[in-house]
C-alpha cells in the first residue's frame, strides 16, 4: 500500500488524487492524507505562473511535512484575466519520495461575469462562488465548474484528470527519468 499526501485538507482535493492515482495505476493499493501547508502565494492565485508555483509549494512542502509517504500532490486553483473575462483552471504537481515529479493544468473555463466581477472587488474564486450562486463552501463541494455545468462536471472529477496527467512521468519513468530507471 503506497501512501499519498495531498497538501490539503479539502476533501474533494483528496479525492481527486486517489481517483487520478487509481485509474493511473489500477494494479495499486494506496491511500490519501491530507496535510494543511501553506502555497506561498496569493489566498486566491491570479495568474497561471503563480497558481503552478502554488502547486509546486504546497508538494513541495508536503514532502517536507511527510517525508515518510510515497507521493505528495499540491493542487493549487487561479484565475487570470484575458481582456474582459476570466478565465479558471487549476495545476496539479506529483512528487515522489524520491524527488522525481510530474505536473499537468486542468482544462480552462471562464466564469461568469458576475463571479469575476467580485472576483476584480478582492474576493476569492469560492467566496465569489457562494454569493452568486447562494452557497455556503461550495469550494469544499462541488466549485466554480460544478455550479456552471449544473454538476455535469463536479470538482473532483475535473482535478483527478489533471492528477492523472501529472503522473504521466512516473508510467512512463524510462521516456521522463532515463538514469532514474
Amino acid at each position: 500500500m503506497k501512501t499519498i499526501i495531498v497538501a490539503s485538507l479539502n476533501p474533494v482535493k483528496m479525492n481527486a488524487a486517489l481517483r487520478g492515482f487509481q485509474r493511473m495505476f489500477p494494479e495499486e493499493s494506496f491511500t490519501v492524507e491530507g496535510v494543511a501547508v501553506p502555497s506561498g502565494v496569493s489566498d486566491q492565485p491570479h495568474t497561471d505562473t503563480e497558481t503552478c508555483k502554488g502547486a509546486w509549494n504546497r508538494a513541495d512542502r508536503a514532502s517536507q511535512e511527510r517525508p515518510d509517504a510515497d507521493f505528495f500532490v499540491g493542487l493549487e486553483g487561479g484565475i487570470e484575466a484575458q481582456g474582459a473575462d476570466m478565465a479558471s483552471f487549476a495545476w496539479v504537481v506529483v512528487k515522489s519520495n524520491s524527488g522525481l515529479f510530474g505536473k499537468a493544468k486542468t482544462a480552462t473555463f471562464f466564469l461568469a461575469p458576475p463571479v469575476a466581477a467580485l472576483i476584480r472587488q478582492g474576493k476569492e474564486l469560492g467566496e465569489a462562488d457562494d454569493i452568486v450562486f447562494g452557497q455556503t463552501n461550495s469550494k469544499q463541494a462541488n466549485g466554480a465548474v460544478g455550479l456552471l455545468t449544473d454538476n455535469a462536471v463536479d470538482r473532483a472529477a475535473y482535478y483527478s484528470d489533471a492528477v492523472l496527467f501529472a503522473l504521466i512521468p512516473f508510467k512512463k519513468r524510462e521516456l521522463y527519468f532515463p538514469s532514474a530507471s
